[in-house]
This record gives structure tokens, sequence and C-alpha cells, in this order.
């Protein structure tokens, strides 16, 4: 029986651990910080493997331990401050189309993140609206309100165009 859950859990691991990967990312905007999260889902569902009632489920159960261990980093989170440092020397670690990577970050981050979560969670997770709704515990009906003002807020971003996920020249 531990073998067979075992080989199916390996199996969960790589189907979505770049999926979770890229929706960490997009929560906490540090590759080392996503990683942990990614690795902190997968040791608590592992440690829960057995209590899954529903395989189908899966992917949904994932992204709510992703979520509540990203909660937990502010529970704990401590900033560091470093005063001396002068900004001109904090590496750059943008994408190679910096301009184009720093307008749409800016585009999703301007957004309330009532707005923004079920955004991601739509985008980048693939789920439906009744699936976030029970992620983030809120009616259907929430979500698809939250998801088209999202949508009308980029709309009167100056020069956005939604359809493109291009800045309009």
């Amino acid at each position: 029986m531990f073998e067979g859950g075992k080989s199916r859990f390996e199996r969960v691991v790589r189907a979505f651990s770049t999926e979770l990967y890229r929706y960490a990312y997009w929560l906490c905007r540090d590759r080392f910080v996503a990683e942990d999260l990614v690795q902190e889902t997968f040791a608590r569902a592992w440690q829960a493997w057995e209590k899954l009632q529903d395989e189908n489920a899966v992917k949904a159960w994932l992204y709510s331990i992703l979520r509540n261990e990203h909660a937990r980093l502010f529970e704990r989170k401590r900033l560091d401050r470093d005063d001396e440092q002068d900004l001109g020397e904090i590496p750059d670690t943008v994408s190679s189309n910096p301009h184009a990577s720093l307008e749409i970050r800016e585009a999703i981050h301007s957004l309330p993140q009532s707005y923004r979560e079920p955004l991601l969670l739509q985008v980048l997770g693939g789920f439906s609206c009744s699936e976030i709704a029970g992620l983030m515990g809120i009616s259907e009906g929430a979500v698809m309100t939250r998801l088209s003002r999202a949508r009308l807020a980029f709309r009167q971003l100056p020069g956005w165009d939604v359809m493109t996920r291009k800045k309009a020249s």
C-alpha cells in the first residue's frame, strides 16, 4: 500500500511542481522563496496523503496548501533592512525583456489583492470559477465579479490592451 501511494504521489509531484512553482513565484516574486513554498507544499501534502479523499481534487488541494504556506510567511516574516546599501548596487534580476516584464508586473500588481489572486489562479493555475471559489472560500459569483473587475481595471490602464497582454504603442 505504501509503495503504491508513494508512486502515485511521485506522479503528482512531477505533474504539478512546475505549475505550483509558477503560482508561488507570482505570489512572492522571489525564486528561492517560491522553491521553498513548493517544497513545503509537497512536504505537507505527503504528510496528509493518506487522508486525501478525492484524488480528482489533488490540484485544488495542492494550491490550497500553497496558499496557506504563503500566508504563513507573513506570520513569521521579518523584513531585513540595510540602510547603508545604495539602490544602484542591487543586482538586476529582470528577464531578457525587462521593459515588457516590468509593465506586466506593474499592471498585475496595480490590482487590489482581492482581484489579483483570482486572476492569477485562473490564468496561471487554470482553475475554473468554481474551483477558485473553493480555494478562496468565497462564492462563485464573487469570483466572477472579481475577475470581471480585474479585467475592467486592466482596460482602464492607459494604453493597455487586455486581449494581447501588451501595452499599446
